[in-house]
């Protein structure tokens, strides 16, 4: 009896602490999106403008300043997360819950994404010494690996190798993999995910329009997958993000009817009250 009510404690504090940690990771994604799309504009203004007048000079030094702080930040929140699983990991080490573990697995693959894409944010901002911001370090020649076909990888293979590019930042062979998946494994148990992935990297490319169509296609052709709430409300964020109001209220209720008491749900709650 005493055992079973210590499973029963062991799985509630699974699904709160994996909860919260699951709605620390979506808001420090649109946290991260949103320095990646500052970081694009100031490279911009660097190699339209000329960096001889000084006033130039001293403004970019001041966008580089923020977005050094708004990584400190999301470092430190990185921080937290993962200070978190190993909290959820020493408590479940002997009494094993599969869902449990499956979130904590997903948020663990998410923080080693974001972390991956502050790196590269770093290392353009020189964080580890003397910042020159005025300067962009040309990137170093890659030299090119040779290439399976797509077309010859196994279902396995080739989502792993699609879901690899994504989390290295390589998003066009990400996308070539993903979309490859999603026409050869229409009926995978990844074919969601992948599908979902196809409108993450839409999203992260700022081509917001064509996100909302790939995020559509989730719902539509996988109503019963895992990833059904995260489209829904990545949706609803990117019509917030080229202006059109109306439709992401409507995304955005229409998750919370649907999908009460989830963390997508709270999220979304969050973000219609910002909305004016």
């Amino acid at each position: 009896m005493k055992q079973n009510y210590f499973t029963k404690f062991l799985f509630c504090i699974i699904v709160i602490v994996g909860c919260a940690g699951r709605t620390d990771v979506i808001v420090l994604d649109d946290r991260l999106a949103a320095v990646e799309g500052q970081l694009a504009r100031q490279k911009t203004q660097i190699e339209k403008f000329s960096q001889t007048s000084e006033n130039k000079e001293q403004n970019i030094r001041g966008q580089t300043a923020n977005l050094r702080i708004e990584i400190e930040s999301m470092r430190e929140q990185i921080g937290v997360i993962n200070g978190r699983l190993e909290e959820i990991e020493y408590r479940v080490k002997q009494e094993k819950d599969a869902s449990g573990l499956t979130e904590l697995d997903r948020i663990k693959d998410d923080t080693r994404v974001m972390n991956s894409r502050i790196t590269s944010i770093e290392q353009y901002l020189d964080m580890g010494g003397a910042a020159k911001p005025s300067a962009v370090k040309p990137a170093p020649a890659k030299v090119p690996a040779a290439r399976v076909p797509l077309s010859s990888l196994s279902e396995q293979a080739l989502y792993d190798q699609a879901k690899q590019a994504f989390d290295a930042g390589e998003l066009e062979k990400a996308r070539q993999g993903f979309q490859e998946f999603t026409k050869r494994f229409p009926d995978s148990q990844n074919a969601d995910n992948a599908q979902f992935w196809i409108g993450e990297i839409y999203y992260r490319e700022k081509w917001y329009e064509k996100a909302i169509v790939e995020y559509q296609k989730v719902v539509e052709d996988y109503p019963k997958g895992n990833k059904i709430r995260s489209a829904m409300l990545k949706q609803g964020y990117s019509f917030l993000n080229i202006g059109d109001k109306a439709n992401a209220r409507l995304i955005l209720k229409d998750l919370i009817s649907k999908y009460p008491n989830t963390t997508e749900a709270q999220l979304a709650t969050q973000k219609l009250s910002q909305i004016k």
